[in-house]
């Protein structure tokens, strides 16, 4: 997670086209300035910031079940609850899951478990619109690939050579 560059998906961890779902480890850096005022002595992943990791992940599965030909933008956070702290070191794996996609709008819900526990969850809603400038789409695949995101089109046909199961895919 590089958290000055508001790139908070290390990884994906499972994709499933059919059943429109992602599953991401985003580990929290051991140190970085955030955690220079957010405490002092107890340093805290601000909660904003787990909000915007959920936001992330539902935003790269709307773009990749939409083959990055259309971009993502938070439109809301809604039923957002942070359950507990987490901290500089620990793994926030999240899963998001597609509720609905029309209008220029996709509804998706989104959880971060720690361990097996439940940090945080939202329903997060995103607007989806023409890309505003080619390097946006540029910037996105690069990150796509930078967090191995399984590619192919959105009917399940992944590249060659990638793992699968049905449209299951671990990465």
């Amino acid at each position: 997670m590089r958290l000055e560059y508001f790139q908070m998906i290390d990884k994906v961890l499972e994709l499933d086209l059919e059943a429109r779902t992602l599953r991401t480890a985003n580990t929290v850096p051991d140190e970085s300035p955030i955690f220079e005022g957010h405490f002092p002595g107890h340093p805290l992943l601000p909660g904003v910031l787990l909000f915007e990791i959920m936001a992330q992940s539902c935003g790269m599965l709307l773009l990749r079940l939409h083959n990055y030909d259309r971009m993502a933008f938070l439109a809301s956070v809604d039923k957002g609850k942070l359950r507990t702290f987490v901290t500089p070191g620990q793994i926030i794996e999240v899963f998001a899951r597609m509720e609905h996609d029309g209008s220029g709008y996709a509804r998706l819900k989104a959880e971060g478990r720690v361990e097996g526990k439940l940090v945080c969850n939202a329903d997060i809603t995103l607007k989806t619109m023409p890309f505003p400038a080619p390097e946006l789409r540029g910037y996105l695949l690069s990150t796509a690939e930078r967090i191995a995101m399984p590619m192919g089109d959105a009917a399940g046909n992944e590249a060659a050579g990638e793992a699968r199961s049905g449209n299951l895919t671990h990465v």
